[in-house]
């Protein structure tokens, strides 16, 4: 099952490659991303034969996300070009195209792998009656979600009222964490695997949220944020005072 699922994340990865290439906006990547999720979901559920209730719920759970998070990334990058971060590998890099497939494209497609495990592992597992687990996953997920939906649309609003350009958003979930949207995801991820704890091996699934939480507070999400944020009005105040992810904790 593994293998199948690998197979049509990289035709659908190569595919918004090409994509990307003919109107040179990598940053396409990032609209295509949730979309990914949801073609996972559904092809597996599909190819394992049978629908179950706990089956539905997390394919109608990702169906929200990530077609919530596909139109708001379309919304806010739609006539700006590309996206800062890809415009810097596009002047910096050597053998850009090769680079952007493999870097991007591809590494983008093992991460919706890694990322969706709890997803494909429970459409490709024999179900079984709802309990504990599955009412714990929905609260998470719905914290998780009305989070990263919130902290978006308080950043949205905010960026539409010309006094605040150049400043930076430190009210409501934002005087929080200075990355409330982000912490919202790996809730969103954490609730998704809950689905797959009453499932012999299910704890296996539990690589999706850590993954998302490294990638999101290590790698791909804060670190190249707060590197633009260095050097804007207040941030120095902002970020001595404010959790980094979790709110109120200092230390992640």
């Amino acid at each position: 099952m593994v293998i199948e699922v690998s197979l049509v994340i990289f035709l659908y990865m190569s595919l918004v490659f090409i994509v990307a290439q003919m109107k040179k906006n990598n940053s396409i990547a990032d609209i295509f991303w949730g979309i990914g999720f949801i073609l996972v979901a559904f092809y597996s559920i599909v190819q394992s034969g049978e629908v179950d209730l706990r089956k539905m719920i997390v394919c109608v759970l990702v169906l929200l996300w990530g077609m919530r998070l596909s139109h708001f990334i379309m919304m806010r990058n739609m006539g700006k070009g590309e996206d800062f971060r890809y415009k810097a590998w596009r002047d910096t890099w050597k053998f850009f195209t090769v680079r952007s497939f493999l870097q991007i494209f591809m590494l983008q497609g093992l991460f919706i792998l890694i990322i969706s495990t709890p997803v494909w592992f429970i459409n490709f597992s024999a179900g079984g009656p709802i309990g504990f687990w599955d009412l714990l996953g929905l609260l998470i997920f719905g914290v998780g979600f009305f989070t990263e939906v919130m902290a978006d649309y308080q950043m949205t609003e905010f960026k539409k009222d010309p006094v605040n350009q150049g400043r930076i958003i430190t009210t409501g979930l934002w005087s929080l964490s200075r990355h409330p949207n982000y912490f919202g995801e790996s809730l969103v991820w954490l609730g998704i695997s809950m689905y797959a704890m009453s499932l012999p091996h299910g704890w296996y699934t539990l690589i999706s949220p850590v993954v998302i939480t490294l990638l999101l507070r290590f790698v791909s999400g804060v670190p190249l944020l707060e590197k633009k944020f260095q050097g804007r009005q207040g941030w120095t105040e902002y970020k001595a005072k404010t959790a980094t992810f979790i709110p109120f904790v200092r230390f992640f």
